[in-house]
């Protein structure tokens, strides 16, 4: 597997947090720290904050993303938005399936599936998340649950819009709780879910799958995860509030990308 031939993409996951004037001055804050960016560096933020931190960012190369969406495009859903609203207000990417969602709200692999759909079919890139929790790794069927949840969430989707999609392996157990998988760990569980796209959709798409890892990087271990093959960027939680943080890790993504080049 050839790591150059793929963009390295580091997502801040903002949670709920920040109202829209924060949200302005935190992007405002990250622009000149990550505008020599090697890689692709987007921002995700809380529905009511979307548009203060477009504007914020407007003339940059930073893109916008949002954390969640519903799979019906209308309805009486009270409290959702929907894929057709997120791309209509320039939204680029949707953070589908995050392990809060499937922990506190009640989303199953069948809901990611159809949220992933839904936001493909508008134009939106997904950063699909998957991961095992902390019994699951401990009964060692972590393989197999990361297979499963990712097999199920792109049921149906064909090999030309793989393009739009950005797997993120988060170990439930590492989310906001500041453990984090060794990077052997990661790696081998990135390249794990780049098997599965291979043997979905054959060898080429697998080695053009960006995988990311999101449990719990930091500035201090982004440069080690990084630098693992088959981990092409993160979905940043906490640190992506702390600018000084997010760019070190953005930098960071440069590094593995220039060593594949040598």
């Amino acid at each position: 597997m050839n790591k150059a031939k793929r963009p390295a993409v580091i997502a801040g996951n903002w949670k709920m947090n920040k109202a829209p004037d924060e949200a302005a001055v935190l992007a405002k804050e990250i622009i000149p720290l990550v505008a020599s960016a090697g890689c692709e560096v987007v921002l995700c933020a809380p529905f009511v904050d979307l548009r203060a931190v477009q504007d914020a960012v407007a003339g940059t190369d930073i893109k916008v993303g949002a954390q969640n969406c519903h799979f019906e495009p209308s309805g009486a859903f009270t409290g959702e938005i929907s894929a057709p609203m997120l791309s209509a207000c320039g939204v680029t990417h949707v953070i589908v399936g995050h392990s809060e969602r499937r922990q506190y709200f009640g989303e199953t692999d069948e809901t990611v599936r159809r949220r992933t759909r839904a936001a493909l079919d508008n134009g939106l890139t997904v950063i699909l998340c998957v991961g095992e929790t902390l019994t699951q790794r401990e009964q060692g069927i972590t393989g197999e649950v990361v297979a499963l949840q990712t097999k199920i969430a792109l049921l149906g989707v064909d090999v030309g819009l793989l393009s739009r999609v950005i797997i993120a392996y988060e170990p439930v157990w590492a989310i906001g709780t500041g453990r984090t998988a060794t990077a052997e760990q990661a790696g081998e569980v990135c390249g794990l879910i780049r098997a599965v796209i291979s043997s979905l959709y054959g060898p080429a798409s697998g080695e053009r799958m960006v995988v990311q890892y999101g449990g719990s990087m930091n500035a201090a271990n982004a440069a080690e995860l990084l630098a693992q093959p088959d981990v092409d960027g993160g979905l940043i939680g906490g640190a992506s509030l702390k600018p000084a943080d997010f760019a070190a890790i953005v930098a960071a993504a440069d590094r593995p990308i220039a060593a594949a080049n040598l």
